[in-house]
């Protein structure tokens, strides 16, 4: 068997734990219907950071021991498994967290696919990008554009997508005001997808640089929120809002500043208190986006209307990013290359 190198997660555990290990494993061939990828890059999602310290044990994840981390990657084919027509050898590709569908499912047949009950997910669930190689599933898999550097559209298959499934959700009409809750890596890309969009965006934050890069992205406006006055001029102003952080005090600060009859569209968990009907105000929640959406993000990243903002760190210095992430010193996306 041909071997290669990846970052194996056996147990999960604390970041000090040192629980990723870059070590030689077999290299995936690939079966009916799927294609190998030799990995070029693979973006570092708080997911990993979750999946790696253990926070998700309890639900699963990982499936499987040991595993591979990674859901956002880029790279070109290498081996190509039978029925496999849409793909050569030598193609640029993307793989987004959304591995395998059933196909079959309402979810499947309404274009909502990744909400398909028995989804598999890359990284999770099976193997993922943090590796030299890594099998795909063709259903799934997306030509990226030449007009693309592989290592920084890394971003455009988690953060990308996220982002621009959140924007349509939303349903933003041109010249409304919408203020951007965490500023990450998706949050960066919801800036942009927003203003394209036609929206007023108004970047909040507590990092100082993040919300320089929201500035630098298109955001007419950035909000600190360690700022008391500045988050109380924000209160009952946007007419959407777009949260990405985890955190109750976000969630918070996020509908003080929603208007009523204005809609918040959430991209991560949810804890609500006192919530008033009275206010006609919309809360949806939104988890990646549909094939088709990906399609149109790569396009309009291949076009210029959007860009990505990275770091770039050696695959083998995964643990390295995954540290940096945890203490909040990335400006943008994490990106491992090999």
């Amino acid at each position: 068997m041909t071997s290669m190198f990846a970052q194996e997660l056996d147990t999960p555990g604390p970041l000090a734990s040192a629980p990723l290990s870059w070590r030689t494993t077999t290299r995936p061939e690939p079966g009916p219907g799927q294609l190998v990828i030799e990995v070029a890059s693979c973006g570092v999602c708080r997911s990993n950071l979750h999946m790696v310290q253990g926070d998700w044990v309890a639900g699963g994840v990982p499936a499987i021991s040991p595993i591979i981390p990674g859901h956002e990657v880029t790279g070109r084919v290498a081996a190509l498994g039978a029925g496999v027509s849409d793909f050569a050898v030598g193609d640029p590709v993307g793989v987004q967290p959304v591995w395998w569908t059933c196909e079959e499912c309402e979810f499947c047949t309404s274009g909502r696919e990744q909400l398909c009950h028995r989804r598999i997910i890359t990284g999770e669930h099976v193997n993922g990008g943090y590796a030299e190689f890594m099998l795909a599933n063709a259903a799934h898999t997306y030509p990226v554009p030449a007009e693309l550097d592989l290592i920084d559209a890394a971003p455009l298959f988690c953060p990308g997508i996220t982002a621009y499934g959140a924007v349509e959700k939303a349903g933003i009409v041109p010249g409304q005001r919408v203020a951007v809750f965490g500023l990450g890596g998706v949050g960066h890309m919801a800036v942009q997808f927003a203003r394209l969009a036609g929206g007023d965006v108004v970047a909040v934050g507590r990092n100082a640089e993040h919300l320089r890069v929201a500035r630098e992205l298109g955001a007419s406006d950035a909000v600190d929120s360690t700022d008391p006055a500045q988050l109380a001029a924000l209160e009952d102003s946007a007419d959407v809002v777009l949260t990405f952080a985890d955190a109750d005090v976000v969630t918070a600060q996020a509908l003080a500043a929603l208007k009523w009859g204005g809609t918040l569209v959430a991209g991560v968990p949810l804890n609500v208190t006192g919530f008033h009907f009275n206010k006609a105000q919309t809360i949806k929640a939104s988890i990646l986006g549909n094939r088709e959406q990906m399609r149109t993000v790569l396009a309009l990243a291949a076009s210029g209307k959007i860009t990505t903002v990275v770091e770039r760190f050696g695959m083998a210095d995964a643990a390295h990013a995954l540290d940096l992430l945890a203490a909040g010193r990335l400006s943008s996306r994490a990106v491992l290359h090999n």
